[in-house]
């Protein structure tokens, strides 16, 4: 990546080989089941399911803290000491991490901080386009960088829908009656993301499986979605045929690059299982 390292939170849900492909670095966030607490990214989310089905309790997560960040940005420093660190945060208003930062980061100056104000599959298409701009423009310097990503950052727009409400009802983020109603009328609440902020949308109804294939050309021709890359949403569970059904439909819309991004253990605790959403760059 020339002169520059870029680092996210393992909530941005970066694949693998997209990571190795950058050279992208993670720091992690957290889960905690009772009084067990563990990285995200060093479990699978099908242990988030489990336990919840298992004792009825809902993990916790929590963002990074400042000891994480140090761990992480003198590890790097210690091996890049000549490049400096870019790190394309988890919307500042959804976590801890990004403050965690801005303290982890006193007093070293290798170091600048954009918050992307997108979480998980939409953190990571800003993150990899970044990543791409930087290949393009070895030498762009931290001021360009920062007015890209700022950029893009509003151009990249993501919905989804959780898997299973009970997980929302669980952490608080719905209430009985709402939970309920939903319940009872097969009605899946769409989640935004504006300006940082998870934002509830519309409710459609019917089956998740139906609504996904509905949703899709939608969200496309509401934010008129560029053709060239669109990232698919994914939490565990959702449905193969369903996946396929999608892929067909994105390559039919004239998307060129489509790619699943499966949600981590921290996305996935919120989202429960099966869950599904878009993200695109808006024209």
């Amino acid at each position: 990546m020339g002169k520059y390292i870029i680092l996210a939170e393992t909530g941005a849900d970066i694949p693998a080989d997209l990571q190795e492909q950058y050279g992208i670095e993670i720091v992690p966030m957290h889960v905690t089941f009772k009084d067990v607490t563990k990285d995200d990214g060093s479990f699978p989310a099908t242990e988030v399911f489990s336990f919840y089905k298992t004792t009825g309790i809902l993990p916790k997560t929590s963002g990074c803290n400042p000891e994480d960040f140090m761990t992480v940005l003198d590890k790097i420093h210690a091996e890049h000491p000549d490049k400096h660190i870019l790190y394309l945060a988890y919307s500042s208003v959804t976590t801890c991490s990004y403050q965690s930062c801005v303290i982890a980061s006193e007093e070293r100056d290798y170091i600048t901080l954009v918050d992307t104000k997108h979480v998980s599959a939409g953190q990571c298409l800003v993150v990899t386009l970044t990543a791409r701009y930087l290949e393009q423009h070895p030498d762009a310097e931290i001021p360009e960088i920062v007015k890209y990503v700022e950029k893009i950052r509003d151009e990249v727009k993501m919905g989804f829908f959780p898997g299973d409400l009970d997980y929302l009802r669980a952490g608080g983020r719905v209430s009985n009656v709402a939970y309920l109603g939903a319940k009872i009328l097969s009605l899946n609440p769409l989640i935004e993301l504006k300006d940082g902020k998870l934002m509830a949308g519309k409710k459609y109804r019917g089956t998740l499986d139906k609504v996904a294939l509905k949703f899709l050309p939608e969200f496309a021709e509401k934010e008129n979605l560029s053709r060239e890359i669109l990232f698919l949403i994914q939490s565990m569970g959702l449905k193969e045929e369903t996946k396929k059904q999608l892929v067909d439909e994105a390559t039919k819309l004239g998307f060129k690059e489509i790619r699943w991004i499966t949600t981590g253990c921290v996305v996935s605790t919120h989202s429960g299982p099966g869950a599904f959403g878009v993200s695109g760059i808006s024209l």
